[in-house]
């Protein structure tokens, strides 16, 4: 079994005075699953994104990415911050093609990728409009298409549709579970969302948040069969595992 990414005993804090934000966090992602993790807001979601991404470093424990403990992350793997970030005076394609830029990788034959999948994410022709003139729901496709061109095997996504209405979510997270599964990436989901969590993940990461004990994370397997289709929100198997998720985070 390959782990993409493992963490173990992880801590961070800002400063002394505010105490730790994350203490004792361990968990592991295997290659090509799609891992959420839920809690509440203030129980650490971002910040241990952060650590992963190598925005910041731990105080304690370990990080390690394909099995080797991991110094110096930026850019190791792709992270997609909540707000979409498109720069307003580039287009689609030169917004995606930013990672390759700062990388200093050749752009040409990934403007021909690029462009090519544009249809697959719901952009076909828009490759030279301006963030301005997209939806919500297609700038966040914009920033994933970006996401996905850094070419990293783990992608983190922190609540890529949470700031969006309630009928384009429906409609990302239908695009999201037909195009996943052709993209052969590994992807670690933040979410505030339990429905969202239980329709798209393999497994989810339950966290208490260190004002709760610092019991760092629990996990919950989803037993639902793929290809997942939307409409499973609506059966009753569905609403039962909703049920246990919410009991386990109540806890």
């Amino acid at each position: 079994m390959t782990y993409v990414l493992t963490l173990q005993g992880v801590g961070c804090s800002f400063s002394k005075e505010s105490g730790p934000v994350l203490s004792g966090v361990s968990l592991d992602v295997r290659a090509g699953e799609f891992v959420s993790v839920v809690g509440a807001s203030g129980s650490g979601k971002s910040t241990l994104f952060k650590l992963i991404a190598g925005l910041l470093e731990p105080d304690c424990g370990e990080i390690r990415l394909r099995g080797a403990k991991a110094g110096g992350r930026l850019g190791k793997v792709s992270y997609m911050p909540q707000k979409d970030l498109l720069l307003p005076w580039r287009t689609v394609l030169a917004n995606c093609l930013l990672p390759l830029e700062i990388a200093r990788s050749r752009t040409e034959p990934a403007k021909r990728e690029i462009t090519a999948r544009l249809k697959d994410f719901g952009l076909a022709g828009l490759e030279h409009a301006y963030p301005d003139e997209l939806s919500g729901g297609m700038r966040q496709r914009v920033a994933f298409l970006r996401t996905i061109a850094g070419g990293q095997e783990l992608l983190l996504l922190d609540e890529p549709f949470g700031a969006l209405d309630a009928m384009t979510k429906r409609d990302m997270q239908r695009w999201l579970l037909g195009l996943w599964s052709e993209l052969g990436k590994t992807v670690l989901f933040i979410t505030h969302d339990l429905e969202e969590a239980l329709l798209l993940s393999d497994r989810i990461y339950m966290m208490s948040g260190t004002g709760q004990g610092g019991s760092g994370v629990r996990e919950m397997i989803v037993p639902l069969p793929r290809p997942r289709r939307y409409e499973m929100v609506y059966e009753a198997g569905f609403a039962g595992l909703r049920q246990e998720l919410e009991r386990r985070l109540h806890a």
